[in-house]
């Protein structure tokens, strides 16, 4: 597997690594993200009473998200606590409460979207995704994993590589993610995309794949999930969990983005048979796009009177 940490906030690795660390420094994760500006101003003592635990651990926290040590990590907040104190006039209250108005869900929907996509683009490593287009352009055949809402983004990843000629297939179904990865080989790639990166289906897929010989690779939220373990390249979104959105439904679009990256990337290796393609696909399709005006109301039909 490939991954390693960046420089993104601090806040939005601990969210990515929360699920891997162990029980204590969960303890110390949640007073961190419960507080970050006091955690900025407090001690290391203060810090691992309110945790229950131990100075050391709280060190070792630190290590597991990249941190050099405390120190450190009161910096690291200082700085994130200041970058949000700039934008604070755009945080529209965050949690969206049942009786707020559709005006007031609209505004802090769309903040939620925006910040999932700034995030994930803050902490997104670059050298992995520059392995990855290398592998998506190079690939004999690609073969994309996905169930539920990762369906639907898998389905958009296969859709673009095929319009710009790549071959590429996506895969929902149990069975048919496993066969399909039973005859992936070397030179082809499999790619999985699971918010959690604990979906049992798409874990065995995978990892049915690396099996084969295919190159791997994942794209979750949580980088030391168990997706992790059967992928050769590790991509990373960064959602938060809200009161009426799952982590994972705030994730699509972030997701979505990636895709787009990746699908870029690869149409720029390929250009010129990329642009040949789009054009090609482009007029397929032509001729089943009704009419229309110029201020966007359907031409009307010839009569052929």
């Amino acid at each position: 597997m490939t991954t390693q940490h960046t420089e993104s906030s601090p806040l939005v690795r601990i969210r990515s690594l929360l699920p891997g660390l162990a029980r204590a420094e969960q303890r110390v994760a949640k007073v961190v993200l419960d507080s970050p500006s006091t955690v900025a101003r407090r001690s290391i003592t203060e810090v691992a009473e309110e945790a229950g635990t131990s100075e050391t651990t709280v060190t070792r926290f630190c290590k597991a998200i990249g941190v050099g040590g405390y120190p450190e990590l009161r910096i690291a907040l200082a700085a994130d606590t200041a970058r949000s104190e700039v934008h604070a006039e755009r945080d529209l209250g965050g949690e969206i409460a049942p009786d707020d108005e559709l005006a007031s869900v609209v505004g802090k929907v769309t903040f939620a979207d925006a910040r999932a996509v700034e995030e994930t683009a803050a902490q997104l490593d670059i050298d992995v995704l520059e392995k990855v287009v290398t592998a998506l352009a190079g690939a004999n055949r690609v073969d994309v994993y996905g169930v539920g809402a990762s369906a639907f983004v898998a389905a958009d990843l296969q859709q673009k590589l095929h319009r710009i000629g790549r071959i590429s297939f996506a895969w929902s179904d149990t069975h048919i993610m496993l066969t399909s990865a039973a005859v992936l080989g070397e030179g082809d790639v499999a790619f999985a995309i699971s918010h959690t990166g604990a979906t049992q289906d798409t874990v065995e897929a995978l990892r049915e794949a690396r099996r084969a010989g295919a190159t791997t690779v994942a794209l979750t939220n949580f980088p030391t999930a168990p997706i992790s373990e059967v992928a050769d390249l590790v991509l990373t979104t960064a959602a938060r969990e809200t009161t009426f959105r799952s982590g994972a439904m705030a994730s699509r679009i972030a997701q979505l983005t990636v895709i787009d990256c990746l699908f870029i990337g690869v149409a720029q290796r390929h250009l010129t048979d990329s642009m040949k393609a789009l054009d090609e696909t482009r007029d397929a399709v032509g001729s089943h796009r009704l009419e229309t005006r110029h201020d966007g109301r359907r031409k009307a039909r010839e009569t052929g009177k």
